[in-house]
């Protein structure tokens, strides 16, 4: 049997995430980062789900996604309901998961052409 290899036809992807590290293509990450199908946004200041606020998601929103995916690190923690809030009362859909889970979902929605921006809390 014949294999090859399927490259998404997107930037990039997420290869694996816990709560300490993600691998985005081939580069290692271990602070928290913002990932859309055609943007990296390294260096996101949370390190930590308790310090999260709505002003943090500012530089998610302005990426003008359709859903928000937030990992959480290796649990999944859900935000203060101001967090939700901020993207709700925009239309915009945000689901909370774990980093593993949130990377799956990521992928599986850019493969799709969704307008999806993940954000990762590493810590």
């Amino acid at each position: 049997m014949h294999l090859s290899r399927e490259l998404p036809d997107y930037a990039y992807s997420l290869r694996s995430a816990d709560g300490h590290q993600a691998k985005v293509n081939d580069r290692v990450l271990s602070r928290s980062f913002l990932l859309a199908p055609d943007q990296l946004v390294e260096d996101w200041p949370v390190t930590s789900q308790t310090q999260l606020t709505p002003a943090h998601l500012d530089a998610v929103l302005a990426m003008e996604p359709a859903l928000v995916i937030l990992g959480t690190g290796e649990r999944q923690v859900f935000p203060p309901a101001a967090v939700m809030a901020a993207c709700l009362t925009k239309g915009i859909g945000i689901e909370v998961m774990t980093n593993a889970s949130a990377a799956r979902t990521f992928n599986v929605l850019a493969a799709e052409d969704r307008r999806v921006v993940a954000a990762f809390v590493l810590g």
